[in-house]
């Protein structure tokens, strides 16, 4: 059983940091949906050493502690809202880029280090760290890499898992295990550093990563091409991969309801088309050098129009366009908030089967009641945003009492077709009961026995992922 920390406590081991490590500030204690309010204390030490003697004093003490990173996540893996107070540690000072390594094409950055700075680090040394998301001008590394994050660019390069060579962590008893190894091949037994990733904190904090760099395309090329329905986008997904390879990026898959959306509540985009069609796939390459994009998606377009698989597209002939072309999928989720949904889902399921979750999720919630589907996402890596709203005019508050049977009847589709009722945003404690539910019984009991073997007194961020113990 955990103890709370107290402000006692707290102020001592604040002043055996360095100075400003007691933060104060309603922010730590939201996440982004609203639906829980934290608690605790604050402290945001200032290096690995400091993140270790908080473990420890808090691992003495028993008290829990709670890894925040830049307070983007969306299962709340962040917040904890019941149970004894914890100290809840911000790695929001640890920002360093302690090497650059373009030979190797290797990034050493600290936990705290932005998404954004990261990608202009890589920038300014002409590669690039290809982990992208809408999140990206306040997500933290460390908290990217605890939640495996996915993002845009999956289908090329792989999730945050892909991109790491190494890590140091700081373990639940205040060790520090120094994995920052920037090897490709490393074959000296289990694979701690793919353990801590995805741990979501709940096993240890990362503190530092060696993130693999990717070579820069010469060129990019975007395009937005409208599609008769799911099915003809996986044809075209398998078209284009024939016809450029590894070259994709991202494949979007975009729904009327989307743009709608954003016709109604904003952010003001441009659309590309004078009618919406009900599917559109937004397609993104990078392309080597002597190669031109708009060439290649245009051959692309001519041959998937021949065939049936696109009625209509639009390719862009400049940067500007292809921004503008991106900010309709950006926006999405924006308008999706504004809108606000009964219930949300981050799922996927395999790539063939898509059509079938679709049409029967469309078939099953209408047996619920009048809703509108937004679904959209990483079509080229299976993963869908499949987010039921209220009707036009009505609020998510009424369907509240609905949420829960919303949910069960997504998810209980999604594992039935064999897919994950998490695909790319964790468990954090939102999902614990999911994961519980979905999961393969030896897994959940693996999971068990891990934590329990590196995490005895189960201080590390409690209830994240595992069900704490009563």
């Amino acid at each position: 059983m955990l103890n709370p920390a107290t402000a006692e406590f707290v102020d001592g081991l604040a002043a055996r940091l360095a100075p400003g490590a007691l933060r104060e500030g309603a922010s730590y204690f939201e996440e982004p949906r609203g639906r829980w309010q934290g608690q605790g204390f604050v402290l945001a030490p200032a290096n690995t050493d400091e993140v270790a003697e908080i473990v420890r004093a808090c691992a003495a003490a028993g008290v829990g502690v709670v890894p925040y990173g830049g307070g983007t996540g969306l299962v709340g893996g962040q917040i904890l809202a019941d149970g004894p107070a914890p100290v809840v540690l911000s790695l929001e000072r640890m920002t360093a880029i302690r090497e650059v390594l373009p030979s190797e094409n290797v990034l050493v950055v600290e936990a705290g280090a932005i998404l954004a700075d990261v990608q202009a680090a890589a920038a300014a040394v002409d590669r690039l760290f290809p982990l992208s998301l809408a999140s990206e001008g306040s997500a933290r590394i460390g908290g990217l890499l605890a939640t495996n994050a996915g993002g845009v660019n999956v289908l090329r390069y792989g999730n945050a898992r892909a991109q790491v060579l190494g890590l140091e962590v700081v373990t639940a008893q205040g060790e520090v295990w120094n994995g920052l190894t920037r090897l490709r091949k490393d074959n000296t037994g289990y694979d701690l550093r793919d353990l801590f990733i995805g741990s979501e904190g709940s096993l240890g904090i990362i503190t530092a990563a060696a993130l693999r760099l990717s070579p820069r395309p010469a060129a990019h090329g975007v395009a937005m091409l409208a599609v008769p329905d799911p099915a003809a986008a996986l044809d075209l997904l398998a078209l284009a991969g024939a016809r450029v390879g590894e070259t994709i990026s991202a494949f979007e898959l975009i729904h009327r309801q989307g743009t709608d959306f954003l016709s109604e509540v904003g952010p003001e985009v441009t659309h590309p088309f004078a009618e919406q069609p009900d599917w559109m796939v937004l397609i993104d390459l990078g392309l080597p050098t002597g190669i031109v994009p708009v060439d290649v998606l245009e051959s692309l377009f001519a041959e998937a129009f021949e065939a049936g698989i696109v009625t209509d597209g639009v390719v862009a002939s400049s940067d500007a366009q292809a921004a503008a072309l991106w900010s309709i999928r950006e926006s999405i989720p924006l308008a999706n908030r504004r809108i606000g949904s009964i219930s949300s889902h981050d799922v996927s399921v395999p790539l063939s089967l898509i059509p079938e979750f679709i049409d029967r999720g469309g078939r099953a919630l209408a047996a619920l009641g009048d809703f509108r589907i937004n679904c959209f996402g990483h079509l080229g890596d299976g993963n869908l945003h499949y987010n039921v709203f209220p009707p036009k005019g009505r609020d998510k508050a009424e369907y509240l009492d609905q949420r829960e049977a919303i949910k069960t009847c997504v998810h209980d589709l999604v594992h039935d077709l064999g897919g994950s009722v998490s695909a790319e945003h964790g468990v954090g404690r939102l999902k614990v009961g999911d994961l519980e539910r979905y999961a393969d019984p030896v897994k959940l009991q693996l999971m068990r026995r891990i934590k329990d073997a590196l995490d005895p007194a189960g201080i590390m961020n409690p209830g994240a992922v595992v069900r704490a113990k009563g």
